[in-house]
């Protein structure tokens, strides 16, 4: 299943690092914790780091209802987002040939401001769910108040792209023979050790699906 290849979409330098099928873009969007959204805010450009979720073919983001991005999107609803996940420095015999082994996606669309309350409540959900799987279920669910303080944008997938580089390095032939090591430095991003709030009493412990 693809998504829509379009001008905007379409992959130029090293075509064949290009993925415009659903199979390789939803995992990168899942497996990254932030994304960036490309807005024109009053004239300029401006971009925004924010958590996400994905919900079948839809990526939702959320931030402050007086955020630049809802002022934005009540202006011009047209959006960019990029998510990037890095797995690796790419060592090669050459300066020129160093690089980085990477997947990443590229979203063009119309973002959308969730006003049906119920799709904002699973919105909401889906990105608590996105950063610790079951913790929405643990904690103080939000009220009116923080839901009316709080937008949720939509974003349709049909019109997303991914790159990705992999491998090792790819030096010129002639610099194969010199005697320089080279290739990949691995790069992990994993959750470290929990630590508790200061007033957090001893007789709380730990969740299960923290441990």
């Amino acid at each position: 299943m693809s998504t829509l290849k379009t001008e905007r979409t379409r992959v130029r330098r090293i075509p064949d690092r290009g993925y415009y099928d659903k199979k390789t873009i939803y995992p990168i969007i899942d497996e990254a914790l932030y994304c960036h959204v490309g807005i024109n805010h009053n004239g300029s450009p401006v971009v925004i780091p924010t958590i996400h979720a994905r919900i079948n073919n839809t990526l939702y983001i959320h931030g402050s209802a007086a955020s630049r991005l809802l002022q934005s999107i009540q202006e011009d609803s047209n959006l960019c987002v990029t998510i990037s996940l890095i797995d690796g420095i790419v060592l090669a015999r050459s300066a020129f040939h160093h690089s980085l082994n990477y997947r990443s996606v590229v979203v063009f669309g119309q973002g959308v401001i969730v006003n049906d309350f119920q799709e904002k409540w699973d919105a909401l959900k889906a990105v608590s769910d996105h950063l610790v799987p079951k913790r929405w279920e643990d904690v103080r669910e939000p009220n009116q108040k923080e839901m009316d303080a709080t937008t949720v944008v939509s974003i349709s997938l049909e019109e997303a792209s991914a790159k990705v580089r992999s491998g090792p390095p790819g030096d010129d032939d002639a610099d194969y023979a010199l005697p320089i090591w080279a290739g990949v430095q691995t790069i992990e991003l994993k959750k470290g050790t929990l630590i508790p709030d200061p007033v957090l009493p001893d007789s709380i412990g730990i969740p299960d699906y923290l441990k």
